[in-house]
Protein backbone atom coordinates (compact mmCIF):
# COMPACT_ATOMS: atom_id res chain seq x y z
CA UNK A 1 0.00 0.00 0.00
CA UNK A 2 1.54 3.41 -0.97
CA UNK A 3 1.83 6.42 1.27
CA UNK A 4 -1.15 8.78 1.62
CA UNK A 5 -1.54 12.44 2.53
CA UNK A 6 -3.49 13.99 5.40
CA UNK A 7 -6.41 16.24 4.44
CA UNK A 8 -5.49 19.57 6.04
CA UNK A 9 -1.75 19.86 6.73
CA UNK A 10 -0.78 17.54 3.86
CA UNK A 11 1.40 15.39 6.10
CA UNK A 12 2.85 12.24 4.60
CA UNK A 13 1.03 9.28 6.14
CA UNK A 14 3.48 6.43 5.72
CA UNK A 15 2.26 2.98 4.88
CA UNK A 16 3.68 -0.11 6.54
CA UNK A 17 6.83 -1.29 4.80
CA UNK A 18 7.26 1.86 2.72
CA UNK A 19 10.15 4.38 2.67
CA UNK A 20 13.07 2.15 3.56
CA UNK A 21 16.01 4.46 4.28
CA UNK A 22 13.91 7.65 4.12
CA UNK A 23 11.38 7.00 6.90
CA UNK A 24 13.23 9.25 9.36
CA UNK A 25 13.53 12.14 6.91
CA UNK A 26 9.80 12.02 6.14
CA UNK A 27 8.97 11.87 9.85
CA UNK A 28 11.18 14.88 10.57
CA UNK A 29 9.48 16.86 7.81
CA UNK A 30 6.08 15.96 9.25
CA UNK A 31 7.25 17.26 12.63
CA UNK A 32 8.37 20.54 11.06
CA UNK A 33 4.96 20.95 9.45
CA UNK A 34 3.28 20.31 12.81
CA UNK A 35 5.57 22.92 14.37
CA UNK A 36 4.41 25.37 11.70
CA UNK A 37 0.77 24.66 12.43
CA UNK A 38 1.18 25.03 16.20
CA UNK A 39 3.33 28.14 16.37
CA UNK A 40 4.85 28.96 13.01
CA UNK A 41 5.10 32.59 11.88
CA UNK A 42 5.59 34.00 8.41
CA UNK A 43 5.24 37.40 6.77
CA UNK A 44 3.51 37.09 3.41
CA UNK A 45 3.55 39.85 0.82
CA UNK A 46 0.13 40.37 -0.72
CA UNK A 47 0.63 43.42 -2.97
CA UNK A 48 -1.73 41.93 -5.55
CA UNK A 49 -3.26 39.23 -3.35
CA UNK A 50 -1.90 35.78 -2.61
CA UNK A 51 -2.76 32.10 -2.75
CA UNK A 52 -1.23 30.28 0.20
CA UNK A 53 0.39 26.93 -0.53
CA UNK A 54 -0.33 23.57 1.07
CA UNK A 55 2.11 21.35 -0.79
CA UNK A 56 2.10 17.63 0.01
CA UNK A 57 4.71 16.50 2.49
CA UNK A 58 6.68 19.75 2.75
CA UNK A 59 6.74 22.97 4.76
CA UNK A 60 4.45 25.54 3.10
CA UNK A 61 3.45 29.11 3.97
CA UNK A 62 -0.26 28.32 4.35
CA UNK A 63 0.47 25.86 7.15
CA UNK A 64 1.74 28.52 9.57
CA UNK A 65 -0.30 29.36 12.64
CA UNK A 66 0.53 33.09 12.51
CA UNK A 67 0.56 35.15 9.32
CA UNK A 68 1.49 38.79 8.89
CA UNK A 69 0.12 40.21 5.64
CA UNK A 70 2.43 42.87 4.25
CA UNK A 71 2.92 45.10 1.23
CA UNK A 72 1.38 48.20 -0.33
CA UNK A 73 -1.96 47.35 -1.89
CA UNK A 74 -3.48 49.52 -4.61
CA UNK A 75 -6.83 47.74 -4.70
CA UNK A 76 -8.97 45.23 -2.82
CA UNK A 77 -7.13 41.91 -2.51
CA UNK A 78 -7.83 38.31 -1.54
CA UNK A 79 -5.68 35.89 0.41
CA UNK A 80 -6.82 32.40 -0.53
CA UNK A 81 -6.37 28.97 1.01
CA UNK A 82 -7.48 25.78 -0.74
CA UNK A 83 -10.92 24.29 -0.20
CA UNK A 84 -11.23 21.41 2.30
CA UNK A 85 -8.52 22.79 4.63
CA UNK A 86 -9.53 22.78 8.32
CA UNK A 87 -7.24 25.06 10.31
CA UNK A 88 -7.01 28.01 12.70
CA UNK A 89 -5.02 31.19 12.06
CA UNK A 90 -3.88 34.34 13.79
CA UNK A 91 -3.66 36.91 11.00
CA UNK A 92 -2.40 40.49 11.11
CA UNK A 93 -3.23 42.88 8.31
CA UNK A 94 -0.04 44.97 8.20
CA UNK A 95 -0.53 46.21 4.65
CA UNK A 96 -0.48 49.86 3.66
CA UNK A 97 -3.14 51.34 1.42
CA UNK A 98 -6.83 52.04 2.05
CA UNK A 99 -8.27 48.88 0.51
CA UNK A 100 -9.95 45.76 1.80
CA UNK A 101 -8.20 42.45 2.46
CA UNK A 102 -10.27 39.27 2.42
CA UNK A 103 -8.97 35.94 3.79
CA UNK A 104 -11.03 33.16 2.20
CA UNK A 105 -11.15 29.68 0.74
CA UNK A 106 -10.94 29.13 -3.02
CA UNK A 107 -14.65 28.52 -3.52
CA UNK A 108 -16.16 29.75 -0.26
CA UNK A 109 -16.55 32.95 1.69
CA UNK A 110 -14.10 34.62 4.04
CA UNK A 111 -13.40 37.39 6.52
CA UNK A 112 -12.67 40.93 5.35
CA UNK A 113 -10.60 43.71 6.88
CA UNK A 114 -12.12 47.10 6.06
CA UNK A 115 -10.21 49.80 4.21
CA UNK A 116 -8.98 51.36 7.46
CA UNK A 117 -8.74 48.13 9.48
CA UNK A 118 -5.15 47.09 10.13
CA UNK A 119 -5.85 44.90 13.13
CA UNK A 120 -5.38 41.25 14.05
CA UNK A 121 -7.99 38.53 13.79
CA UNK A 122 -8.28 34.93 14.92
CA UNK A 123 -9.74 32.97 12.03
CA UNK A 124 -10.64 29.39 11.29
CA UNK A 125 -11.48 27.44 8.19
CA UNK A 126 -14.16 24.77 8.50
CA UNK A 127 -13.20 23.24 5.18
CA UNK A 128 -15.74 25.32 3.25
CA UNK A 129 -15.46 28.92 4.44
CA UNK A 130 -13.13 31.04 6.56
CA UNK A 131 -14.85 32.48 9.63
CA UNK A 132 -13.87 34.89 12.37
CA UNK A 133 -13.38 33.71 15.94
CA UNK A 134 -11.97 36.91 17.44
CA UNK A 135 -10.94 40.38 16.26
CA UNK A 136 -8.76 43.02 17.90
CA UNK A 137 -10.71 45.80 16.20
CA UNK A 138 -14.24 44.58 15.79
CA UNK A 139 -17.00 43.58 18.21
CA UNK A 140 -16.21 40.62 20.44
CA UNK A 141 -18.95 37.99 20.26
CA UNK A 142 -18.91 34.98 22.56
CA UNK A 143 -21.30 32.14 23.29
CA UNK A 144 -20.19 31.62 26.91
CA UNK A 145 -19.00 33.46 29.99
CA UNK A 146 -16.09 35.92 29.98
CA UNK A 147 -14.05 35.52 33.16
CA UNK A 148 -10.89 37.30 34.36
CA UNK A 149 -7.74 35.27 34.89
CA UNK A 150 -7.63 36.09 38.62
CA UNK A 151 -10.13 37.33 41.23
CA UNK A 152 -10.30 41.10 41.96
CA UNK A 153 -7.16 41.74 39.91
CA UNK A 154 -8.02 43.18 36.48
CA UNK A 155 -9.99 46.24 35.34
CA UNK A 156 -12.54 46.68 32.59
CA UNK A 157 -11.43 49.88 30.85
CA UNK A 158 -9.27 52.59 32.42
CA UNK A 159 -9.54 56.19 33.62
CA UNK A 160 -8.35 57.52 30.29
CA UNK A 161 -9.77 54.74 28.12
CA UNK A 162 -13.41 54.23 29.04
CA UNK A 163 -16.19 52.29 27.37
CA UNK A 164 -18.76 54.56 25.73
CA UNK A 165 -21.90 52.73 26.95
CA UNK A 166 -22.49 49.65 29.06
CA UNK A 167 -25.52 47.46 28.39
CA UNK A 168 -26.28 44.95 31.10
CA UNK A 169 -29.08 43.29 33.00
CA UNK A 170 -28.86 43.13 36.79
CA UNK A 171 -25.72 44.70 38.24
CA UNK A 172 -23.96 42.83 41.05
CA UNK A 173 -21.59 44.80 43.27
CA UNK A 174 -19.29 43.45 45.98
CA UNK A 175 -16.00 44.44 47.60
CA UNK A 176 -15.81 41.43 49.91
CA UNK A 177 -12.66 40.15 48.18
CA UNK A 178 -10.68 43.33 48.83
CA UNK A 179 -8.19 43.54 51.70
CA UNK A 180 -9.89 46.71 52.99
CA UNK A 181 -13.49 47.91 52.91
CA UNK A 182 -14.80 51.07 51.29
CA UNK A 183 -13.19 54.49 51.95
CA UNK A 184 -16.29 55.89 53.74
CA UNK A 185 -16.95 53.58 56.69
CA UNK A 186 -14.48 50.77 55.98
CA UNK A 187 -17.12 48.06 55.70
CA UNK A 188 -17.60 45.51 52.94
CA UNK A 189 -20.86 44.88 51.14
CA UNK A 190 -22.66 42.78 48.58
CA UNK A 191 -25.44 44.43 46.59
CA UNK A 192 -27.55 43.81 43.52
CA UNK A 193 -29.14 46.55 41.43
CA UNK A 194 -32.33 45.54 39.66
CA UNK A 195 -34.71 47.38 37.38
CA UNK A 196 -38.45 47.73 37.96
CA UNK A 197 -41.05 49.11 35.61
CA UNK A 198 -41.07 52.48 37.34
CA UNK A 199 -38.30 52.18 39.92
CA UNK A 200 -34.71 51.05 40.43
CA UNK A 201 -34.10 48.75 43.39
CA UNK A 202 -31.04 47.88 45.47
CA UNK A 203 -30.94 44.56 47.29
CA UNK A 204 -28.57 44.00 50.22
CA UNK A 205 -27.44 40.42 49.66
CA UNK A 206 -26.05 40.18 53.20
CA UNK A 207 -29.10 41.35 55.17
CA UNK A 208 -31.74 40.67 52.55
CA UNK A 209 -33.10 44.21 52.87
CA UNK A 210 -34.54 45.82 49.75
CA UNK A 211 -34.46 49.52 48.90
CA UNK A 212 -35.99 51.73 46.24
CA UNK A 213 -33.85 54.48 44.78
CA UNK A 214 -35.63 57.84 44.96
CA UNK A 215 -36.07 59.27 41.49
CA UNK A 216 -37.25 62.80 40.67
CA UNK A 217 -38.89 63.10 37.30
CA UNK A 218 -37.52 65.86 35.09
CA UNK A 219 -40.18 67.97 33.44
CA UNK A 220 -39.22 70.05 30.44
CA UNK A 221 -35.73 71.18 29.53
CA UNK A 222 -33.22 71.94 32.26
Amino acid sequence: MPNSTSASLKLTVQATGENSGTWGQITNTNLLVLEQAIGGYEAVGITSGATLTFSNGVVSNGKNQILKLTGTISGNVNVVIPDSIEKTYIVENATTGSHTVTFKTSSGTGVTWGTADKGKKILYSDGTNVLEALSSTGALRVSGHILPGANDTYDLGASGNVFRDVYTGDLHLTNKFKEKGNIVDGTKGNWTLQEGENDIFMINNISGDKFKIKLDKVKGDL
